[in-house]
């Protein structure tokens, strides 16, 4: 990771705190510093007082670039969470336990990091670690789709050992994937500035009577993902989603329901956007009637006729116009890559998400995707398993090499 001597280091002149917070995998938060001291990071330590019991003090005092800081009160600034707060490029939490995700969320403060995390418009980066039971408890779960929602870019955690010699998700990410998160929420942060980014996320729901509907199993997590990356980066977004999941302030919204719905609230905005991502789930087909009162066992089975939706991803690909890139998913369980290929050139888009919705961790209802990006051009690229963030910012990446290309 040490920078090349051929060009300036990435993070030259970038002034970074680091939160560290007593997890067991603190000792890993030296690395983390040394690691982004490499890149030319200026980086200030935040030690909570649960972080000192796992790691000495010493060792920030000898290696960070400045003296760490442990209290709100220990300080010779009157106000030490302020002036760190506004002068932070980023803000990173590296390990991140349930409580400082807690306290974030809520927006507690009662400590120099939760203060200094409420002090600050810079972006914020956390890393939680913490045992199985606590990751995977509905708090915990729900406080961090609520900062995801905000903007907050989070890395992990990894599936892994333990402490207590237990094994599962919980366990910190590697030193090197959280510092490379880092260096790509500050390269990304204004590259799609300017640009109007149209996203559709989630499951369409298509009603068969006043209680029942046809649907699928999409979440719109990878769509609102999207959306959160593209407004980190930038852009004026417009996200038009069936999906409950939340949106932070900065994102424009439009709640629909059906696929009718999804189709005419896209067309009224896609022919402004300079990059239109259609990741929703919109359904294929309708009930061709609805019954107007809920459908009854005692009336027999019914016999339900169905009829194809409109195919909004080719209207947008007859539609488009040149310099506009289009971008759909393609959510496939057998022939993923024939699939995609024969779906990019039907709908005339530019870029296909292709991704296999019968993998372990991918897809449907996950934290996590792993995508290949096909192109017009031939090209491929593949993403790992990974959060759906970084997988967010992949597909925004390869939409931005296009940008202006396309016709």
């Amino acid at each position: 990771m040490a920078p090349s001597t051929d060009a300036p280091a990435p993070l030259a002149g970038r002034r970074i705190v680091l939160g560290v917070t007593g997890g067991i995998a603190a000792y890993k938060s030296v690395e983390i510093m040394r690691r982004l001291q490499d890149l030319g990071a200026h980086v200030s330590p935040i030690l909570t007082e649960s972080a000192t019991k796992m790691i000495g003090v010493k060792t920030f005092e000898a290696l960070a670039s400045e003296p760490p800081k442990t209290s709100l009160y220990s300080d010779s600034h009157p106000s030490p969470h302020t002036y760190l707060g506004q002068n932070a490029d980023l803000i990173l939490v590296a390990p991140a336990t349930a409580r400082i995700l807690s306290d974030l969320r809520t927006g507690r403060s009662d400590d120099l990091l939760s203060a200094t995390l409420l002090a600050t418009e810079a972006p914020v980066v956390v890393a939680p670690a913490m045992h199985t039971e606590m990751w995977n408890h509905p708090a915990t779960t729900e406080n961090v789709s609520v900062l995801r929602s905000r903007g907050v870019t989070v890395v992990g955690p990894a599936v892994g050992r333990l402490a207590g010699g237990d094994e599962g998700p919980g366990r910190l990410s590697e030193p090197e994937t959280i510092v490379v998160a880092v260096v790509q929420r500050l390269a990304s942060d204004a590259d799609l500035a300017g640009l109007k980014v149209l996203i559709s996320a989630g499951g369409t729901r298509e009603a068969l009577d006043p209680v029942r509907y046809l649907g699928n199993r999409s979440t719109g997590k990878q769509g609102h993902a999207l959306a959160e990356a593209a407004a980190a980066r930038g852009a004026e977004v417009v996200l038009i989603t069936a999906s409950p999941l939340a949106s932070h302030s900065g994102i424009g919204r439009i709640n629909v329901v059906s696929a009718a719905e999804m189709a005419t609230a896209v067309k009224a905005e896609a022919a402004t956007s300079d990059i239109v991502i259609m990741a929703a789930a919109v359904a294929d087909f309708r009930p061709v009637s609805v019954a107007e009162k809920k459908l009854k066992k005692a009336d027999g089975t019914p016999q339900i006729t169905l009829e194809r939706t409109e195919d909004i991803l080719a209207a947008l690909g007859q539609s488009k116009r040149s310099g506009q890139v289009l971008v759909g998913f393609a959510a496939e369980t057998n022939d993923v890559s024939a699939n995609a290929k024969a779906k990019l050139e039907k709908k005339n888009a530019d870029l296909i998400v292709a991704n296999d919705v019968s993998a372990p961790g991918v897809g449907f209802g996950h934290e996590t995707n792993a995508v290949t990006i096909h192109a017009a051009d031939g090209s491929q690229t593949q993403v790992a398993l990974s959060e759906k963030s970084q997988i967010a910012h992949a597909v925004l990446d390869a939409a931005l090499a296009r940008l202006g290309s396309s016709t």
